[in-house]
């Protein structure tokens, strides 16, 4: 790798020096760039360090179920999906060892954060319709965002268009019994911005046990009260139930991918989710040096899911409160700029276990015995951070930040008395978690980035307990340093964008999340390992005639993630050196964009996926695959108040048959072979109609 990593600085060096001589003829995308990580709230911060943003041109390539993809388009992101209700997103390896769902990383909707308590994030609980663009700041360089291991990923909705009164809607109809329907409406005026969004989405699935429904609302207000202060309130709810097809073995995926898990099908298994978010958050600018925006929020989320060997039900209260500073000040003859906030979230979780009698049921599926157990967990995070960016020279920036993060757990066996109750409080100890970024511009069309950042992972729940279900004095969180050097360049046309990054991420206290049921799991710091890597992403347009314009993409990731230390006392192995479990080595988006004039689009994209290791050891992998979709699509005003777009789609053109998400170190209960593989799609069409009417 150390070879590999003098090439890539070389490649790096060469090109910037290639861009001061000579005008790179290359392409541009349909969105704006937003360069400054901390700067994305603090918008008068220096700008010093790129973050991934995406939106329109990248939302066009996919249907509007598929989030995933849209997100897989990203360089060094890869989301797993098993299912609409069951997603795991990963950057740069971290969050990979998670069993199920995403963690490690920090999930923010308009600025206001929404993972919980223990860093588990549920971005399935969010319409992509609803959206005007998506940030991924990869790594723990984001101050502001939490420094999370995996980094941070923020959530846009739509903003005020041009237009004062629009009316909007969206039907889309497809295989397995999709449909879709989204309405929308948008008033804009002088003081006031106002938007309502309702969704409706149902689908029957590929598989066996797989629909899925779902309610969602949306209202995003904002009301200027006067030219230095305005105040705004979102509330958004989620209402869906899926059912689960979960994960198969290799000879059933080999058989027949469409069926689900034998118990889980006998049991009807599902889970039924209410979410609900409200924020209120105030912007207020006394002087053109000086901005502070607050926000409070509140989170309820309520979750019932009976599972094969046991019902979960749940519920969360999370409140918490964000304010930020920004703003610049003169010294020694330069103008600097900062940020300076905080962050507190708290939630309450509560949580019951009873017994699934589904076997005598007489075929009915799942139905609710006796208790087994009642908990609650205080859960509180709190960060505190600040940055501070000078310009010592013409071409180069500077800016350091620190993150302070305190994360305490307190939880209530309310289920067994005496000696025999878990009660018990974890504090972890208080993380500063500094930052540095270096940014040099030799030239208007091209810059060098370094970033060296302190990053941490909270262990889950599930991780802090022992097998007697007693929190565990000495699980610790991961705590790991990014090193990154990147570069970013474009032409004088701005048709050609290029962005390469490389990075070393080495984490220590590896939290291991190690299966002795089929729904129980503990947590134990098991070594060290080592993430480094290498991300590409490029785009260009080509103007064939004044109508007629082609946008080719290219996305690569090269993981080179390994444990370093890793022992498996139980087993007596050894897994030092084996590459980090669930993470491909290579991945690849290649696509192209295609415009006639007059409305007429067509898209095409192509993924490819090296193939994954299952196994610590590396005993087992999953297919390499590749996928092919396309989307065509037409849009026109038919008159100046209404405009009518049409879109087809197919999915899966090749019928590949693939793994659309996998389950690491799958454990095999009642003699059965272990369950690996969530199957994705066949060849699958949609097709979809917008009308949009404005005053």
């Amino acid at each position: 790798m150390k070879t590999t990593l003098t090439l890539v600085f070389s490649v790096i060096f060469y090109i910037n020096l290639l861009a001061q001589n000579t005008i790179l003829k290359d392409s541009v995308t349909q969105l704006k760039e937003v360069i400054v990580i901390d700067t994305l709230t603090a918008k008068n911060a220096i700008g010093i360090i790129p973050s991934k943003i995406i939106g329109a041109s990248v939302f066009n390539n996919y249907s509007p179920v598929d989030f995933i993809g849209a997100i897989n388009q990203v360089s060094g992101v890869y989301a797993l999906s098993g299912a609409l209700n069951t997603n795991r997103i990963t950057i740069r390896g971290v969050g990979s060892r998670t069993p199920f769902g995403t963690d490690k990383l920090r999930l923010y909707y308009n600025d206001i954060p929404v993972t919980n308590g223990t860093g588990f994030s549920t971005i399935e609980a969010y319409d992509l319709e609803n959206l005007t663009s998506v940030e991924i700041i990869k790594g723990p360089k984001g101050t502001g965002f939490g420094t999370n291991l995996g980094g941070a990923i923020i959530l846009n909705t739509k903003q005020p268009s041009n237009r004062p009164t629009t009316f909007t809607n969206k039907t889309t109809l497809g295989s397995y019994g999709l449909f879709k329907n989204n309405l929308g409406f948008s008033h804009h005026q002088k003081d006031l911005y106002l938007s309502f969004q309702y969704g409706h989405m149902e689908i029957d699935g590929y598989r066996e046990n797989n629909r899925f429904e779902r309610d969602g609302y949306l209202l995003n207000s904002i009301y200027s009260i006067s030219n230095k202060s305005e105040i705004g309130l979102l509330i958004n709810h989620i209402d869906y139930s899926a059912q689960i097809a979960s994960s198969i073995n290799q000879s059933d995926f080999d058989e027949d991918p469409t069926q689900a898990a034998f118990t889980w099908k006998n049991a009807q298994g599902y889970e039924d989710n209410n979410y609900s978010l409200i924020g209120v958050s105030h912007t207020y600018s006394p002087t053109t040096n000086l901005t502070n925006t607050s926000s409070v929020f509140y989170t309820y989320l309520d979750h019932y899911e009976p599972r094969p060997f046991n019902i979960l039900d749940e519920y969360t209260n999370g409140f918490g409160f964000r304010s930020l500073f920004s703003g610049n000040f003169n010294a020694f003859q330069k103008t600097l700029s900062y940020t300076i906030g905080g962050e507190l979230y708290k939630d309450e979780y509560t949580w019951a276990i009873f017994e699934n009698l589904y076997e005598q049921n007489n075929g009915n599926g799942s139905f609710q015995g006796d208790r087994l157990n009642d908990n609650k967990e205080f859960r509180t995070q709190i960060n505190g951070f600040a940055t501070l960016g000078y310009s010592p020279l013409k071409n180069l920036a500077a800016q350091i930040g620190l993150n302070i993060n305190k994360t305490q757990y307190d939880f209530r066996d309310r289920f067994t008395t005496g000696e025999f109750n878990k009660s018990a409080q974890r504090n972890f100890k208080t993380l500063l978690l500094p930052s540095l970024d270096l940014n040099y511009t030799p030239t208007a069309l091209s810059q060098i980035y370094v970033n060296i950042s302190r990053g941490y992972s909270n262990p889950s729940l599930e991780e802090t307990l022992t097998p007697e279900g007693v929190i565990n004095p000495d699980i610790k969180q991961e705590i790991g340093m990014n090193y990154e050097v990147g570069t970013k360049l474009t032409d004088r046309e701005k048709k050609m964008h290029l962005n390469i990054a490389i990075y070393l991420m080495p984490i220590n206290n590896l939290l291991v999340a190690k299966r002795i049921g089929e729904d129980q799991y503990i947590g134990r710091n098991a070594g060290k390992t080592e993430h480094k890597g290498l991300d590409i992403d490029w785009n260009y347009v080509f103007n064939i005639s004044p109508r007629i314009s082609i946008a080719p993409f290219l996305n690569y990731s090269f993981s080179a993630h390994r444990f370093v230390e890793f022992e498996d006392e139980e087993a007596e192995q050894d897994y030092a050196g084996n590459s980090l479990t669930g993470v491909p080595k290579h991945r690849i988006n290649f696509g192209l964009q295609t415009s006639f004039g007059n409305g007429f689009f067509a898209n095409l994209t192509h993924q490819f996926v090296d193939r994954i290791p299952l196994t610590d050891a590396n005993s087992i992998y999953s297919n390499s695959f590749h996928l092919l979709n396309t989307k065509l699509g037409y849009g026109s005003p038919i008159n100046d108040h209404l405009h009518l777009s049409v879109q087809l789609g197919v999915n899966n053109i090749t019928d590949t048959k693939y793994a659309q998400s996998v389950l690491i170190n799958a454990s095999s209960f009642g003699g059965s072979a272990p369950r690996y593989f969530y199957p994705g799609n066949n060849t699958n069409l949609y097709g979809g109609v917008q009308l949009k009417y404005s005053l």
